[in-house]
Order: structure tokens, then sequence, then C-alpha cells
């Protein structure tokens, strides 16, 4: 007959054993749970960047470093590209504003005009603008349901179906309306972001002992820039030139409200071969002529389809005779 303590050990050793299996067992579940949930929780991701960043980190491998300036709006940074005047006596200094989905050296006007002011003793300072955050928010068109249009004369559900009709009309109203309020609201931020740069420019070309400031926007930009000289007022600057102007979506007041008044010269050029340009170019010349004293003056191009080359010679000669008439010069 075994002795006791030899019954007694194995026992002892599961006693010991068990409680720690258990422990073991029981911890499992912690670390899986926390695991699941992390599993669950989505990834954060770093904003993507805009458009007119990548263009310009693009441009910035492309085009001579010391053309490329990194100029601070508020929290922004962004890339301007600057030219020096080809002379000791320079005569000023033009800012370019590029136009939605244009970058700082666009083929069309931005570039040419950038690079051979310069040759006339202006210096070029062309900036990049943000893209614009309203042109994301279109307005709903709202179509009325098959099963939802309003029945012929005479019909026995026509009192059951106005109802339902105005009820569809009432929502995409209050929809409609939401957009345009939400669109109103970014296109003042829109500006907001644009003023900042231009602010920005404006102080840089101060830095370079421009003598004169000139602001020159294209497409959408001559917009911006006639509303920036419209609230802001800067005594810094003395001219605007508006080339090929155009109105963003939902901004308001019009150009034609806005660079008429303006208390400095303002040379408003457009291409007169589009009938829409033609006719909202009309629009500003008569509302500057309903003026007693306005700086207003336009030129009026002709576009050369298929040549390029010319076509750009012929509005930077044009902007260099605005900018410094010359009598022998034929304008």
């Amino acid at each position: 007959m075994l002795p006791v303590y030899r019954l007694a050990l194995p026992v002892l050793c599961l006693s010991l054993f068990l409680p720690c299996a258990f422990s073991v067992e029981a911890a499992d579940p912690i670390p899986s749970a926390a695991a699941n949930t992390a599993q669950e929780q989505p990834l954060e991701r770093p904003p993507l960047p805009e458009r007119s960043q990548e263009d310009a980190a693009a441009l910035e491998r492309q085009l001579p470093v010391q053309e490329q300036q990194l100029l601070q709006a508020g929290a922004d940074t962004f890339l301007a590209l600057w030219k020096p005047a080809n002379t000791a006596s320079p005569k000023g200094a033009v800012i370019i504003v590029p136009g939605a989905g244009e970058t700082v050296d666009w083929p069309q006007a931005i570039a040419p005009l950038r690079r051979t002011l310069p040759d006339a003793e202006w210096s070029s300072l062309s900036i990049t603008l943000p893209d614009p955050q309203s042109d994301a928010i279109a307005p709903r068109t709202a179509e009325m349901p098959p099963t939802l249009k309003a029945p012929e004369t005479g019909s026995k559900d026509a009192t059951t179906s106005a109802p339902i009709e105005q009820a569809v009309s009432g929502e995409a109203e209050v929809a409609d309306k939401a957009v345009v309020e939400t669109r109103e609201e970014q296109v003042g931020a829109d500006a907001e972001r644009i003023f900042a740069r231009i602010d920005a420019a404006i102080a840089y070309a101060e830095q370079q002992s421009a003598r004169i400031i000139v602001v020159l926007g294209h497409g959408t930009g001559a917009y911006w820039a006639a509303r920036y000289l419209s609230e802001r007022q800067p005594p810094q600057v003395e001219k605007l030139v508006m080339v090929a102007a155009q109105m963003p979506v939902s901004a308001k007041p019009a150009l034609a409200e806005l660079a008429p008044t303006l208390k400095l010269p303002v040379a408003d050029i457009f291409y007169r071969d589009k009938p829409a340009d033609r006719n909202a170019a009309l629009e500003r010349l008569q509302a500057s002529k309903r003026l007693k004293a306005s700086g207003f003056s336009q030129v009026s191009l002709k576009a050369l389809p298929g040549n390029s080359k010319a076509e750009q010679e012929q509005l930077v000669r044009r902007v260099r005779g605005w900018l410094s008439p010359q009598p022998e010069e034929k304008r």
C-alpha cells in the first residue's frame, strides 16, 4: 500500500495547474477584443493635396530654381514665379493672377506675359491660386418621378396627387436653397484665400522695390483681381489689366458692377469672336459710360485659331503698349 503523501502529490500538482490554465483562458479574450476594436476603426488618411499643389510641384521640377518663390498666405504656402525686369531702372512689377484650372506658367497668356514683360522693363510675378471649392457644389435639378406627375384634367386622382406634388416641390426648393447658401459661403471662403495670396504677392513686390504695382488677371483671375481691388483698395496697386475676363460660378457681384467703378485705370482686353464674351464686354463698357469719371478702357482682339504663337504675340504687344504707351507704337 502506497504512502498517503504519494497519493496526495498528483492531486496537489493538479490543483496548482488548473487555476493557471483558467487564468490564461480568461485573459485571452481581452487582447482579442482590443485587436478587433483596432481592426474595426478606420485608418485616418491625410487629406489629398489640391490639384493646384500637384501642378505646382510638377512645375518646380521643370522651371529654373532662381525664378521660384514660395510665398506664405495664412496657413497656405504657394508657388510664385518671379522674373526681374531686364533693366537697371524697372518701371514696376506686374502681378499675374491665373484663372481657374491654370498654373503659374499656363501657355495661354500667363507664360507669354510673365516671360516677355521683363524685356519691356516690367518685372513679373505669377502666382498660384487655390482650387475653387465652390465649383464642387452644384445645384441639384429635381425631376418628379413618373408616378407623381400631375394627372390629366378631370382625373379622379387629381386632388390626391396635388398634395404629393406640392410636397416634392417644397422639398426640392428647400434643398436648392441650402445648396445656394452653401455655395455662397464657399465663394466667400475662396475669395478670402485668393485675397490673402494677392496680399502676399504685393508684399513681395514691395520687397523688390517695385515703384508701380499692376495686377493682371486672366479668365476668372480677372474677376478675382477686380473684386480684390474693389474690396481691399490697396494703395500700392495703380493699374488693373483684365484679359479674357470670365465670371466664376455663383460669384457676386457681377464683373460689370466691379471693374468700371474702380478708382484706378483699368484695361479690359477681350476677344470679340465669341458672342458671349463680346456681349459681356459690351455690358462692362456701357456700365463705365454711365459713370462721370472712370478710368475704364477696352481693347478688342481677334482670335487666331491654328496660330497660337501669333495670337499670344498680339496679346503681349497690346498689354505692353497699354502699360507703357509709346507715341510711335501702333496701337
